[in-house]
């Protein structure tokens, strides 16, 4: 890599304001906040909305389209195809 062009490559703690949930991660990103982490070294904070520790895909808790139960509904609205 050139030298003097790339951010700086460092960890990082990333806290998932929704959850609570942290993780310490490598990134380019930095926060102006600092937390001290479980092995007594001081990290960066980034605060995100959202991360896998509560989206709804990732936690199991995703609701399921019922497209066959539309389809039908249409159908019955519209009346089916001939």
């Amino acid at each position: 890599m050139k030298p003097g062009i790339h951010p700086a490559y460092g960890p990082v703690v990333f806290r998932d304001s929704a959850s609570g949930t942290a993780f310490l991660t490598r990134s380019t990103m930095t926060g102006h906040k600092t937390i001290e982490w479980e092995d007594g070294h001081t990290y960066p904070v980034v605060d995100v909305e959202i991360s896998s520790a509560s989206h709804p895909f990732y936690t199991g808790t995703a609701r399921v389209m019922d497209t066959a139960g539309r389809v039908e509904r249409f159908e019955r609205r519209y009346g089916a195809r001939r």
